[in-house]
């Protein structure tokens, strides 16, 4: 089996090398970019597993990136930057990542961060389906879209497709933050549920939910979620 392929897309050479150094001790393969441009070039050919982003690039706007790569690659995004603003990292969430690792950093932590990552990745779902139905909606997860019953079409990033899927294949169950925390990966505590609200928020607005007094993913408060919708798939 071929070993996951990491790029690392940061513009100081010496946290490339650190970078690479331990993912590869750890069984990864990596490919490091100094620029964008670069970056975006390689992915014509190229399917990484997991995208780690700095904000800082010389040649363009980083969280401009992590959209993009979210939106039209469905691509793990992890940002690693020096911005450690409450407001970048909520930013950089709602665009799309998957994750937010401030610098300085132990090289240990990303690669517990992109481990974690992919295993979420791998057991994607109880259903091979890539195309779910409820409630006047349909979800294509292989496209990234959701249409309403009218053909209009709204994107969704890979991140927000990961809850929406976890929601979708367990409707009307009760769905608590421990057991989104275990199948969707990552660090429990508040940056998890921070990383939540925001990709629950921005569904919400999607689904065109009221958002006090939503239909389809109701909040349990010190619970969890439901989600309300009746779900066929295929």
């Amino acid at each position: 089996m071929t070993a996951p392929l990491v790029t690392i897309l940061d513009d100081e050479p010496e946290i490339r090398s650190m970078l690479a150094d331990a993912l590869e001790d750890a069984g990864f393969r990596t490919m490091g970019f100094g620029r964008a441009t670069e970056f975006e070039a390689a992915l014509k050919s190229t399917t990484p597993d997991v995208c780690l982003v700095d904000l800082g690039l010389p040649d363009k706007d980083g969280l401009t990136l992590v959209h993009r790569l979210a939106l039209e690659q469905g691509a793990s995004v992890i940002i690693i930057s020096g911005r450690a603003q409450v407001q970048d990292r909520i930013t950089g969430l709602e665009l799309g990542a998957d994750d937010y690792i401030i610098k300085p950093f132990d090289p240990t932590e990303v690669v517990a961060r992109v481990r974690a990552r992919l295993r979420k990745d791998r057991p994607v779902a109880q259903t091979s389906s890539n195309t779910a139905r409820f409630n006047g909606w349909t979800a294509f997860f292989d496209r990234y879209v959701l249409e309403d019953d009218s053909g209009a079409e709204t994107t969704f990033s890979h991140a927000e497709g990961e809850v929406l899927r976890l929601f979708l294949e367990s409707p009307k169950r009760l769905i608590s933050r421990s057991h989104m925390q275990e199948t969707l990966g990552g660090a429990a505590g508040e940056s998890f549920d921070r990383a939540m609200d925001v990709r629950i928020s921005r569904l919400r607005t999607k689904l065109k939910e009221d958002p006090k007094n939503p239909r389809l993913i109701k909040t349990i408060y010190g619970a969890g979620y439901i989600f309300l919708g009746d779900v066929s798939w295929g």
